[in-house]
């Protein structure tokens, strides 16, 4: 036996004989967290995933093998679109169920709770846009678009808790939970957690494993199969935080009336790179499949290749459409081939540890005929940060049936780049540093930094940078009209 299997075999047999015991352990403290919390089917799946995580040697990719995608394989949305819309549109929407990536916590934003849960426009959450955009479906089409809610168990009882406001709209709103794995040690190995609890010194032992485990997590649910038993035949997968990803019902068509007779399982809405998205997952041809290419799966030696704008055009947006019973035929073949992402993180007590994460659209090589539609910027409108949410709060957007579109009375479709410093990381402080929210109509970039605030009805044109040093603040007064200006060193306008 080769000197890596008995390596092998000997982390797969002492981790296994570890979780055996955490799992006995947590069974003598309360069987019913036991079978509510870590199911036997997460520990078989996690299990696979940590073998597959020993095996692995070197890059899952080989750098000489990509080739850019066939022409015909990423179709520009002018060109879906222009096939037009039937009249039975609402055949199409009753075979179609949104599902929403819910796991996240508000954490980086400096909220508790779920994601989902901060409110972006007009006291509106992520969740209440959702819910109004398939209610607004439901109501103008007469049909019956269900909402999917993913949860993670960080998640999943705040979420539960506030679905109750929405029992008298026309949406039905069904919920399950992703996968709960154990924090592996980096350097032995073996997992963090020493029982089932989410108690004490075991709270950052468990992690939800990355969005790629809906298709384990949906399928062993049961709702995959309520849901091809009711006719539905096809998900819209997006991340809950991505305001721009509205059911489009032009892809949808494009779905479901199959052209050419080839019967597509996945499409993956791309958009143009700009500078600002070098980072992310792209298209490729490999080994004769369309594949997702990620930063983390790139050779270090091409890294700088990989951010090139001319040779790397498009960046996965996370929109994507999936059909149930492809996904029903993989995860019964056990045919599902995502790569693993492995995750290092420091726990709070500085322990180093790894999370063996997927992504779901890195399983776009198991599909049949899947294909990349390339749709406008505007289907990618992420909320990630403050800077993301004064873009959103902004007069560039209106709001209608839950739907954020931009302003026609912008001159420029490309949204400014805004760069809000420290002072502004958390939405409770932002919120306080605007009087109201600037006028942002002709704006390009804006970058703040230090102890800024805004007063009413301020207007931000051109390029404007207001930088505080260390002990001084700026008040920009109510009424100004900033344009291609420089503000700095300290500005206070004292009430009298």
């Amino acid at each position: 036996m080769h000197a890596n299997d008995v390596t092998l075999l000997k982390h797969t047999n002492i981790f296994s004989t570890t979780m055996g015991c955490v799992f006995r352990h947590g069974c003598l403290r309360n069987e019913k967290l036991l079978i509510a919390s870590v199911s036997k089917k997460d520990f078989e799946g996690f299990k696979n995933l940590y073998h597959r995580f020993l095996q692995v040697k070197g890059p899952s990719v080989e750098w000489i093998k990509i080739k850019r995608p066939p022409e015909d394989s990423i179709q520009p949305y002018d060109k879906i679109s222009a096939r037009g819309l039937p009249d039975s549109m609402a055949n199409s929407l009753n075979k179609l169920v949104v599902v929403k990536l819910n796991g996240g916590l508000g954490t980086s934003m400096g909220c508790k709770g779920p994601k989902s849960l901060i409110s972006v426009r007009n006291e509106n959450t992520f969740l209440d846009l959702t819910v109004q955009q398939i209610e607004h479906l439901n109501k103008t089409y007469n049909t019956d678009v269900p909402l999917v809610l993913m949860n993670s168990f960080n998640t999943d009882e705040d979420t539960k808790k506030i679905l109750q406001k929405y029992t008298h709209h026309r949406v039905k709103i069904h919920t399950f939970n992703q996968s709960r794995y154990p924090r592996i040690n980096k350097e032995s190995l073996l997992p963090v957690a020493t029982n089932l609890s989410m108690t004490g010194q075991n709270t950052e032992g468990w992690y939800p494993p990355g969005h790629g485990d809906i298709y384990a997590s949906f399928y062993n649910s049961g709702l995959l199969d309520q849901l091809i038993a009711q006719g539905k035949e096809y998900i819209f997968v997006s991340n809950i935080d991505n305001l721009g990803a509205t059911v489009d019902l032009h892809i949808l068509h494009h779905l479901v009336s199959q052209p050419n007779g080839k019967r597509c399982e996945f499409i993956m809405e791309v958009t143009d790179k700009t500078r600002a998205d070098v980072k992310g997952g792209t298209l490729i041809q490999y080994e004769g499949k369309l594949r997702l290419l990620e930063i983390a799966q790139v050779p270090k030696a091409h890294v700088d290749e990989f951010k090139s704008v001319s040779k790397f055009k498009i960046f996965n947006t996370n929109n994507l459409w999936i059909s149930l019973a492809a996904i029903k035929r993989l995860q019964e073949q056990k045919a599902m081939d995502m790569e693993i992402i492995v995750n290092s993180k420091t726990l709070d007590g500085g322990q180093n540890v790894i999370q063996l994460e997927t992504a779901v659209g890195a399983a776009i090589k198991s599909f049949d005929n899947a294909l990349g539609i390339n749709v406008p910027r505007s289907r990618f409108l992420p909320v990630k940060t403050t800077s993301d949410l004064l873009l959103v709060m902004s007069n560039l957007y209106s709001l209608e049936a839950g739907s954020l579109t931009m302003s026609p009375k912008r001159e420029f479709p490309t949204t400014p780049h805004v760069k809000l410093g420290s002072s502004f990381t958390k939405v409770q402080e932002y919120l306080t540093r605007f009087e109201s929210i600037p006028d942002m109509l002709e704006l390009d970039h804006l970058t703040v930094s230090g102890d800024v605030t805004f007063g009413k009805n301020v207007s931000l044109k051109g390029t404007v940078i207001i930088i505080a040093n260390h002990g001084d603040r700026i008040d920009i007064p109510a009424g100004s009209m900033l344009e291609n200006k420089i503000v700095s060193g300290n500005l206070r306008i004292l009430d009298h």
